[in-house]
């Protein structure tokens, strides 16, 4: 099969406008979400896509021109991950394939994890933005998080200074991974702000313990600051808890625990 140049009717103008158009229209409709979601790791994809599964808007900003986190780069750029039989299903419900391993465990291919979670989230209705990054909060006069400011990824990249733009949420997930950017920024910002911890700063994971990393994710996944609910390595930075390596099974639980804690933030404002 060719094309014909001379039966071709399109110009460069049609594709501009296409993408333009197309993505203003989808943007538009995104200014004002039901949840927002920082950060297109594994456990903030989870979360994404269960809600929207439930019928809520949702948006996932992310700052890098890919999805998926730390998962693509498996354990040291072998790209394979290790999760619990725990969280199998929340894998073969978006079509990835497992391998039994040994202890309970099974071993996917990084790449595929990502992609397929990414499609599944998208199907179920989730506006996954790349190369947008949540640069602030936006903030009631309650000093409680109703929103998210951001940016292109460009623009900070290149030190520019440009101002940003707002989104209205009912509430944010942080998944920002290892940084937690959101976190930070809260405690920074806002005058006399404390985590759910009573800490006025993030005190940070502590050294590897995949075992108790894992568990202590569960307990760690829930609304550290007043509209903002922190799963996946972010809850564990709040948490002070031990990183786990290549390991992903508590980051989908941890994203399934973020949802569930997202609807009740919505259901009780």
């Amino acid at each position: 099969m060719s094309l014909d140049p001379g039966k071709l009717r399109f110009d460069e103008l049609t594709v501009t406008r296409g993408i333009v158009q197309t993505f203003m229209e989808d943007f538009l409709d995104s200014l004002d979400v039901d949840v927002a979601v920082a950060g297109a790791g594994p456990s903030g994809l989870t979360a994404a896509r269960l809600l929207a599964a439930d019928g809520l808007q949702v948006a996932v900003f992310e700052r890098n021109l890919h999805i998926g986190g730390g998962i693509w780069g498996g354990g040291m750029l072998f790209p394979r991950i290790v999760i619990e039989e725990q969280a199998a299903e929340l894998m073969t419900d978006v079509g990835i394939r497992l391998r039994p391993w040994q202890d309970g465990t099974l071993v996917a291919d990084a790449v595929e994890s990502a992609t397929k979670m990414t499609a599944a989230a998208i199907d179920a209705g989730v506006r996954v933005f790349v190369g947008i990054e949540v640069e602030d909060v936006v903030i009631n006069n309650d000093n409680r998080v109703c929103g998210v400011v951001i940016n292109w990824g460009a623009v900070t990249a290149a030190k520019l200074h440009v101002d940003p733009l707002a989104v209205h949420s009912k509430a944010l997930i942080e998944s920002t991974g290892h940084p937690c950017e959101i976190a930070d920024l809260l405690l920074r910002k806002i005058p006399g702000a404390r985590l759910d911890t009573g800490d006025d700063c993030v005190p940070g994971e502590s050294s590897m313990n995949a075992v108790q990393g894992e568990a202590a994710l569960i307990a760690n996944t829930r609304e550290i600051y007043p509209g903002v609910v922190a799963c996946g390595m972010a809850a564990n930075a709040v948490g002070a808890s031990p990183r786990m390596g290549a390991i992903f099974g508590g980051m989908l639980l941890s994203g399934q625990v973020a949802a569930q804690v997202a609807r009740d933030i919505i259901a009780s404002a």
